[in-house]
C-alpha cells in the first residue's frame, strides 16, 4: 500500500496536468512551461468531459470560444512614443513568430540598463508589424517574457490594455498574474463575466471555493467523481483544499513539476506552502504580500530588485520597515544600509564617510548596485567626501541615472577616473583606455564599428529587431567578446539610444562580474 508521501506525488503529478500540462487547441505553445492550465480546450463549453457549464457551474448551451475583436493586438502597449523615444512602426516588416523567438531566449540577468530599456521596448505602444497576420502573438510574447523575468505589475498593465477576457490564452495570464499578486477575487470574478471562458476543473472549484460557495464547489467535485472525470488523488487535494481542517498529518507534498500559479496557490492554501526561491522569479513576487514574513520579503524584493523588475524605492521601504531582529546574511544589508540612510538623513559627513564602504560592500555582494545608486546618487553629490569614501561615491554617481550632471566637477584622481569620467560625458576622443575592455568601449564611441546585418535591419524597419540584436551583443561582450562590445555600443548609439550606451559601458567596466 502507498504511503500518504507517495498518494501526495500522485496528486501534484494529476494535479499538474489538469492545471499546467495541457494546452489549448488552436493556441501556440508559450514560452512559459508553468502557466497554469486555468480554461478548459477553446472548442467546447466544459471541462474534464463534463456538460457544458459557465464559470461557476451553471449549465449552458455549447459555445466556441474566440476573441471578443477581430483586428491584432500584437502593438498594443501603456508607454506611448513620446515616453519611449521609439518609433510607432518599431517592428518593421519582420515576422512576428521570429520576434517572438528573438524575445523567448533566456537573456538571465542583462546589465540593469539594458533590462531597463528591454522593459520600454516590451512595453511600448507601437503598430503591429508590417504584413503580419492578424492576431496576439508578439503581444503574448511580450507578456511572457515580462513574466519571464518578473515583472508582474507590468505583465498585468500590458494585458489590461487588451482586456483579460479577450481571448483564452490573454486571460490564462491574467488568471495566473493575478493568483501571484495577490488578486485572485478579481481574475475569479472576470472569469464568472466571461462564460465563454470554460474553467478547468481546478480553476472552477478554486474559484468557488475563494467566494464562499463551499456547496457549489462541493458539489462539482462530486459530480465529477461520479463521472469519473476525476482521478481518486486529486479528489483527495481539492477536497483538502476546500476543507484544510480534514488532514493534520503534517506530511510535506513533494514539489510538482511544473509548478503553476495555481498548484502554488492551492498548497500555501492548505498550509502546505512550496518554497520559491527554486522557482521561476515571478514566483518570487508572491512574498513582497503582507502576509509574508519580513525576511522572505527582503529577499524576494531583492531578487527582483536585481533584474529591475521592481522600482528601488521598493527595496528602500523594506530595508527600512524594522530594525533587523538577527545578523548574519540579509540582515547585515538591512543593517549597514540603515546605518547609511540614518546618516545621509541626518547630514552627517563623518558618518557618511564611515558607513558608505560597509553599504557598498553589502550592495555588491548582493548585486544591488545600481538600485542603490538609483537612491542615493544624488545624495552623496551633496557631500565633500575623502579618500576612499569619495572615490565610492563617484562610483555611486557613475551608477545612478543622473551619472552625467552629478559627476561634473569631479576630479579624476587616475586615468581610469579619468576615462569613466570622460564616458559619463560621452566624449572620449583622446583619452587613453587603461586597458582592453576601456578600449572596445571607446572604439564604439570615436571609431563605431557597426555589425553587417543592422543595415539590413534598418532597411526594413525593424528597429526593435536591432534593439534585441544589440543586446545580444552585449551579453556576448559581457562573457569576453570585446569586439561584440564595440559593435553592441556601437549599434545602440546609431539607433539614437545614447543614454542606454552609456550606462552600459559605465556598467561594464564598474560592475565587473559575470551578469
Amino acid at each position: 500500500m502507498p504511503t500518504r508521501r507517495h498518494g501526495l506525488f500522485g496528486v501534484t503529478t494529476a494535479l499538474g496536468l489538469a492545471c499546467g500540462g495541457m494546452v489549448l487547441a488552436d493556441q501556440p505553445l508559450s514560452a512559459i512551461d508553468w502557466l497554469s492550465q486555468s480554461l478548459v480546450s477553446n472548442s467546447t463549453g466544459g471541462a474534464l468531459g463534463e456538460p457544458p457549464v459557465s464559470a461557476y457551474g451553471v449549465q449552458t448551451d455549447t459555445v466556441t470560444v474566440q476573441p471578443l475583436q477581430a483586428d491584432s493586438v500584437d502593438g498594443l502597449g501603456i508607454l506611448p512614443p513620446a515616453v519611449t523615444g521609439l518609433p510607432r512602426n518599431l517592428w518593421g516588416t519582420d515576422s512576428v513568430a521570429d520576434i517572438a523567438t528573438l524575445l523567448s531566449q533566456d537573456n538571465g540577468q542583462d546589465l540593469p540598463a539594458l533590462q531597463s530599456e528591454l522593459l520600454t521596448l516590451l512595453l511600448a505602444n507601437s503598430e503591429p508589424p508590417q504584413g503580419s497576420l492578424i492576431g496576439e502573438t508578439l503581444f503574448l510574447a511580450r507578456v511572457d517574457k515580462l513574466l519571464a523575468i518578473g515583472a508582474l505589475d507590468q505583465a498585468r498593465a500590458l494585458l489590461d490594455t487588451a482586456g483579460a477576457t479577450r481571448s483564452p490564452e490573454i486571460f490564462r495570464r491574467f488568471f495566473d498574474v493575478a493568483l501571484l499578486i495577490g488578486d485572485e477575487d478579481h481574475a475569479c470574478q472576470a472569469l464568472k463575466s466571461a462564460p465563454g471562458l470554460a474553467p478547468a476543473l481546478p480553476t472552477r472549484i478554486f474559484c468557488l471555493a475563494r467566494a464562499g460557495d463551499f456547496d457549489t464547489a462541493k458539489l462539482t467535485l462530486d459530480t465529477a467523481r461520479a463521472l469519473q472525470t476525476v482521478s481518486p488523488e486529486e479528489g483527495a487535494l481539492l477536497t483538502r483544499f476546500m476543507e484544510p481542517e480534514l488532514d493534520d498529518t503534517g506530511i510535506t507534498p513533494i514539489m510538482p513539476t511544473p509548478v503553476t500559479p495555481l498548484i502554488f496557490r492551492i498548497y500555501e492554501a492548505i498550509g502546505e506552502p512550496l518554497p520559491d526561491t527554486a522557482l521561476p522569479i515571478a514566483f518570487t513576487y508572491a512574498d513582497l504580500s503582507e502576509n509574508a514574513g519580513w525576511k522572505a520579503q527582503l529577499e524576494a524584493v531583492e531578487r527582483l530588485s536585481r533584474m529591475g523588475s521592481v522600482a528601488p524605492n521598493m527595496l528602500l521601504g523594506l530595508y527600512t520597515q524594522q530594525k533587523p531582529a538577527a545578523s548574519g546574511g540579509v540582515w547585515d544589508r538591512v543593517a549597514a544600509f540603515q546605518d547609511f540612510d540614518a546618516a545621509v538623513s541626518a547630514k552627517d559627513q563623518s558618518a557618511v564617510e564611515a558607513t558608505l564602504p560597509q553599504v557598498w560592500a553589502k550592495m555588491t555582494e548582493a548585486g544591488l548596485e545600481v538600485p542603490f545608486a538609483t537612491l542615493y546618487g544624488q545624495d552623496l553629490s551633496h557631500f565633500s567626501l575623502s579618500d576612499d569614501a569619495a572615490s565610492l561615491a563617484f562610483q555611486v554617481m557613475l551608477l545612478s541615472p543622473d551619472y552625467e550632471s552629478l559627476t561634473q566637477i569631479y576630479a579624476p584622481k587616475d586615468p581610469q577616473q579619468a576615462f569613466l569620467l570622460a564616458l559619463a560625458r560621452g566624449s572620449l576622443q583622446g583619452v587613453p583606455a587603461p586597458d582592453p575592455l576601456d578600449a572596445a568601449i571607446a572604439a564604439a564611441f570615436v571609431a563605431p564599428v557597426l555589425p553587417q546585418t543592422l543595415q539590413a535591419q534598418l532597411d526594413q524597419g525593424r528597429i526593435g529587431q536591432a534593439i534585441l540584436s544589440a543586446m545580444t551583443q552585449m551579453r556576448q561582450g559581457e562573457a569576453g567578446d570585446l569586439r561584440a562590445v564595440t559593435e553592441g555600443l556601437s549599434t545602440l548609439r546609431h539607433l539614437g539610444l545614447e543614454d542606454v550606451a552609456r550606462r552600459s559601458a559605465l556598467q561594464l567596466v564598474l560592475l565587473k562580474r559575470q551578469l
